[in-house]
């Protein structure tokens, strides 16, 4: 399987080039309203669509993933709730292992579930690290996960949950404050994360403005994944870029 996703966000770490991520969820967004989304995504400096949510109706990913493809050149890598969210039609997947939380369905019962379709898929497989950090608010993956996000006064948790995850393999920890979160992750809490892992770093939840964005680039995120923000007003890369 090619690994050029990966290759792509490994090499423009080492260069320094951050990249960005919008994050589409079929649940919250109809396929009717992808040729006008997709204009303006097209319209910005946007590396990858992230496509996926919590609870996504099954099957939908699949057409809403085909009619997103016929749309733009910009790759498409799933991130998904559920191994039933899967398609072929997409370019790669994050596959997650939700390590801050002890839910084995989601360490790693999901990723067996999903095998079968994966071995026969042409999808680049990332393997992610995926920390769920406390953003203010109880977020669809605590509800569907049936696990609590870390503190982000528990720095040390955090840090050596993304250390482990690098001891473990993962290609690329993921930070996530979660969908709608009120508080994103603290910069500080980014900063060090960096400092101690060699790996890629993805940051999402609750970024909404530009200073924020800025906030996280300069901490050590290498990819920033705005979703909320985005699905609230598809111009608000017009004020966060």
């Amino acid at each position: 399987m090619s690994k050029a996703l990966l290759k792509h966000i490994i090499n423009s770490k080492e260069k320094g080039q951050k990249l960005l991520a919008i994050l589409l969820d079929p649940d919250k967004l109809t396929i009717a309203n992808l040729p006008d989304t997709a204009a303006k995504i097209n319209l910005n400096k946007v590396d990858f669509i992230f496509v996926g949510g919590s609870s996504v109706n099954l099957r939908i990913t699949d057409a809403f993933v085909g009619k997103l493809k016929s749309l733009t050149n910009i790759p498409i890598i799933l991130f998904p709730g559920d191994y039933t969210h899967l398609t072929n039609k997409a370019d790669a997947l994050l596959f997650l292992s939700l390590l801050s939380g002890r839910n084995p369905e989601y360490l790693i019962e999901q990723q067996i579930k999903s095998v079968d379709f994966l071995k026969n898929s042409n999808l680049e497989i990332i393997p992610t690290a995926y920390i769920l950090i406390d953003g203010g608010i109880e977020t669809a993956v605590q509800k569907v996960s049936k696990t609590d996000p870390i503190s982000q006064n528990n720095i040390d948790e955090i840090v050596n949950t993304a250390i482990a995850s690098e001891y473990l393999g993962k290609q690329l920890v993921y930070l996530e404050a979660g969908s709608g979160a009120t508080d994103a992750v603290n910069p500080e809490i980014i900063k060090t994360v960096a400092k101690n892992i060699d790996i890629p770093i993805i940051v999402g939840g609750g970024i909404r403005s530009k200073k924020q964005l800025e906030l996280a680039y300069n901490n050590g995120a290498d990819l920033v994944v705005i979703g909320t923000a985005f699905e609230e007003n598809n111009n608000a890369l017009n004020s966060i870029l």
